[in-house]
């Protein structure tokens, strides 16, 4: 499956924003169907990175993926890449 039909946008708050600086943690809006497997390889071959853990919640706003970056990334750098910031 193409990986951007999987991952569909970062998921912005200010919660986010403090976990991306704390804890090197990225969250995604995701698709409803995708599991932990398909989303770590996604988010690895879209922005060429190691993922660490992979958790999924279902919210108002549709499936939601927090991933953990390996410690060599910086979670930040990937938000500027993607223009959260």
């Amino acid at each position: 499956m193409n990986p951007y039909e999987i991952i569909l946008h970062p998921y912005v708050t200010e919660k986010t924003m403090m976990l991306m600086e704390k804890d090197n943690i990225l969250q995604f809006v995701v698709k409803i169907d995708a599991n932990k497997k398909e989303i770590k390889e996604a988010v690895e071959k879209i922005f060429d990175v190691k993922i660490v853990k992979v958790t999924t919640r279902i919210g108002r706003h549709g499936k939601m993926a927090i991933v953990k970056l390996s410690p060599e990334y910086v979670a930040e750098d990937i938000g500027m890449r993607i223009g959260i910031f």
